[in-house]
């Protein structure tokens, strides 16, 4: 796990504003938490050297780009040792297909936030992570018939 840094309210301010719109140029986020540009530029460095902010991304609206199938997996694998887990989530980071990927605990090893065409490109995708991967012992899918929320932000 890696080391949590302490954030001051102009990295909160920062954060909160990058997390509702990454587009601003740095000008514009400047104006909008109350800093000078050159204090922005150099915080915003400080967030993505330490890791704080990992990646800008653009969030891509499903609806628009045609019918999707979205499910939820669990995963329960035959034998839980570590390589076998860290296998596993190698095969996984390795479908575009799969969103998010969670080890939890207590129930199923593995939790998995998948997005495909539909049904037959799910039952590929099955059978290229859950029947063809020997490790895997139960699988259970629960598909999305409506999403109500959808969030990237976290609480800073």
């Amino acid at each position: 796990m890696s080391e949590q840094l302490l954030l001051d309210e102009l990295d909160r301010r920062i954060l909160n504003a990058l997390q509702t719109d990454a587009s601003h140029t740095n000008a514009e986020l400047a104006e909008l938490v109350h800093v000078s540009p050159p204090t922005c530029l150099r915080r915003v460095k400080q967030l993505t050297d330490n890791g704080v902010i990992e990646r800008q991304v653009a969030i891509v609206s499903p609806d628009r780009l045609g019918p999707r199938l979205t499910a939820i997996v669990e995963i329960t694998l035959d034998v839980q040792a570590a390589e076998r887990m860290d296998e596993f989530e190698r095969l996984v980071g390795l479908e575009s297909a799969a969103l998010q990927c969670y080890r939890v605990t207590p129930g199923p090893d593995f939790v998995l936030v998948v997005q495909v065409a539909d049904m037959p490109a799910y039952h590929a995708l099955a059978h290229r992570l859950f029947t063809a991967h020997a490790n895997v012992r139960n699988v259970k899918a629960y598909f999305s018939t409506h999403r109500s929320k959808f969030d990237t932000r976290i609480a800073v």
